[in-house]
């Protein structure tokens, strides 16, 4: 390992996850907190963000999985249903990933959306180490989320204040994103059909609104793409 080079890598990569610190700072602490609140002790708070690492679902697994019902099936298909986004971007980042070595298992477990969307888009300059590059600014947001995650315990152990309604944070960052894709015009589409077919089901209030839902969205979304595909073959042979 070249140390300059890490360096170098280390100067240029920071200042690209400056964005991801200040959201990731404050969810994970506001995670911290939550978990202090509920009662879970810090290092089941901490061994989740190491171990686990998976942002939304660490906030329902304080709110739904620690329960004296839990569910193993239930939360096996929610996790699954969850975080099914991440098999996408793993393929899509495969041919980014060639070459990078023992660094891979680390870049695959540190993969999030929002690592994601850096890495996928990033322009490495040729004087940078891409392979460096990869792999810091994956580490960089994945200690982010760590060390929020302390402080946030750290608060929750010694500075008491009321936390009702802290887990609506997650709520409220879905919503910002469903607005920014919606004034930016991206994947209005899905978001319509996500909306049409969530909406009913919510109204029941059933237990596995979640589950049902991404399954009527994917079934919905399946067959819209497989009859505009059968469109396009169909006015091709015309």
């Amino acid at each position: 390992m070249n140390k300059e080079d890490l360096i170098k890598a280390l100067k240029y990569s920071f200042p690209i996850t400056v964005p991801v610190l200040i959201g990731y700072l404050f969810l994970s602490i506001a995670y911290g907190i939550l978990m202090k609140a509920k009662g879970f002790e810090t290092w089941l708070a901490l061994f989740m963000s190491l171990f686990a690492y998976c942002g939304s679902m660490q906030y329902i697994a304080a709110n739904y999985l620690f329960l004296a019902s839990f569910n193993p099936i239930y939360a096996f298909i929610l996790t699954l249903t969850v975080n099914s986004r991440m098999s996408f971007e793993g393929i899509s980042m495969v041919s980014k990933y060639k070459n990078t070595g023992i660094l891979k298992p680390f870049l695959i477990f540190f993969m999030t959306d929002e690592t994601f969307s850096i890495l996928y888009s990033a322009k490495i300059p040729e004087n940078i180490n891409r392979k460096y590059f990869l792999f810091l600014v994956s580490f960089l947001d994945y200690s982010y989320w760590v060390i929020g995650t302390l402080i946030g315990c750290l608060l929750g152990e010694f500075v008491k204040f009321n936390t009702k309604g802290l887990d609506f944070v997650l709520t409220a960052l879905f919503i910002v994103i469903f607005t920014e894709q919606w004034l930016e015009n991206k994947g209005r589409k899905a978001s319509i059909i996500g909306l049409i077919c969530s909406t009913p089901i919510l109204i029941f209030k059933t237990n596995t609104f979640i589950i049902l839902a991404m399954i009527l969205i994917f079934a919905i979304i399946t067959i819209i793409y497989n009859i505009e595909k059968y469109n396009k073959l169909r006015e091709k042979n015309e």
